[in-house]
């Protein structure tokens, strides 16, 4: 069934990015299978991992985003795409909640500061071989936040879809009804999870 109108004047602008979480949200979107077709003629795909464009090439209607916010990086994407989206999506937990990435939140407001953690995992840990006995320090690696920060503690999220990852389903009748200009929130069917 097609729950899509057809194509208007001007084609939808979209654009995707995944920040701290596994990219499994990006490879929900794929699960919306065969509607993807019917999708992709009422849309452009702007910035996006999925079309390996790293920079807005113009204003987008709706911009989608998986992952917490962990380092400046992602803090940086999330504000461009907040300036650059008419509608900003957060796409699965680690948006929405922070994810499994915020389980180092614990760790950081721990006894353990920081540096202590670094040690571990890059020099002193049991199966570490790190030859230089250095924690990498480079200028092209983003500095850590102090925790992961869900999206919508950092920029206003103006929808969230739930799930780890959200289904191929839920994730084209929000589109859908977005581009419809019809949706008001999910019915409860769409967002029971047993």
């Amino acid at each position: 069934m097609n729950d899509l109108a057809p194509a208007p004047h001007r084609k939808a602008r979209i654009a995707t990015a995944s920040l701290a979480g596994c990219f499994g949200c990006h490879m929900a979107i794929l699960d919306i299978d065969e509607r993807l077709i019917d999708l992709m003629k009422l849309v452009d795909v702007d910035r996006s991992p999925l079309t390996d464009k790293k920079r807005f090439t113009d204003r987008c209607d709706i911009g989608i985003i998986e992952g917490g916010c962990c380092n400046e990086e992602n803090v940086h994407v999330l504000h461009d795409f907040r300036r650059n989206c008419d509608v900003l999506i957060a796409l699965g937990q680690c948006a929405i909640m922070g994810g499994l990435p915020a389980m180092r939140n614990a760790i950081m407001h721990s006894d353990a500061p920081l540096r202590e953690c670094l040690d571990e995992a890059y020099i002193t840990g049991k199966y570490i071989r790190n030859t230089t006995h250095q924690v990498p320090n480079d200028p092209a690696l983003p500095l850590l936040l102090d925790e992961v920060y869900p999206c919508a503690q950092v920029v206003e999220i103006d929808f969230q879809i739930p799930g780890c990852a959200p289904s191929g389903d839920i994730i084209f009748d929000t589109l859908a009804k977005l581009l419809n200009g019809k949706f008001r929130g999910f019915e409860p069917e769409m967002i029971k999870f047993d």
